[in-house]
């Protein structure tokens, strides 16, 4: 059994989803009660999973963006990550969790300061560092808690980040495949993608971020 209380739904509502190349897709938003972080995160439910009970689930843990999934900031990946997620989620049948975890955990502005400091030629994590803060502060408590009120304890990741298949299973979710995104580079990304993958390990093919 989990060591950490279980999170209850709060409530369910259907809203139609269109994104600015032209895709739709219906999705199922859910929240919920007793979150251990006390955010309102946010479950996007796509397809229909139980329509094929042999299909594992596929779940991606996606941390809110404002600069790239709103304002389709080219600094970062998130915006396209964001898109492809939804679709693939859609077509096989799953969940994407919003997380509010803008900038790793550390807030809008502080990573907007971390922006500036990356302008001097910090990289990502070091940038977070020199404010004082975690590299990486998201913890995934409550992310397990909003998996196990949909009745999901096993899944594939859509994730190319170790850290978080890691924290789930530590969470008590049992993760099956860890399912890469896609590369989305830019001319403005391409050292940030890079640290990400000196840094933190994540599955993300050098050959494709040098040609960005």
């Amino acid at each position: 059994m989990p060591d950490y209380p279980a999170a209850t739904q709060r409530s369910r509502v259907r809203v139609p989803l269109r994104f600015n190349d032209g895709y739709s897709v219906d999705a199922e938003l859910v929240t919920f009660h007793g979150l251990a972080d006390g955010q309102e995160h946010v479950a996007m439910i796509l397809g229909t999973p139980s329509a094929t009970p042999s299909t594992t689930p596929l779940v991606r843990l996606h941390s809110e963006c404002l600069t790239g999934d709103v304002f389709g900031s080219s600094r970062c990946d998130c915006g396209p990550q964001l898109r492809e997620a939804v679709e693939q989620i859609a077509t096989r049948g799953g969940v994407l969790l919003y997380l509010r975890q803008e900038g790793r955990g550390i807030g809008l502005y502080n990573k907007l300061d971390a922006y500036a400091l990356q302008d001097e030629g910090l990289d990502t994590y070091a940038a977070n560092t020199a404010l004082g803060l975690p590299e990486d502060a998201r913890d995934y408590t409550a992310a397990a808690q909003m998996l196990t009120a949909l009745g999901i304890t096993e899944l594939d990741l859509l994730s190319n980040n170790p850290d978080k298949a890691n924290q789930l299973r530590d969470l008590g979710i049992t993760v099956g495949h860890r399912v890469p995104t896609g590369v989305f580079t830019t001319a403005h990304n391409v050292r940030y993608l890079r640290a990400k993958v000196l840094q933190t390990q994540h599955t993300l093919p050098l050959a494709e971020l040098t040609a960005g």
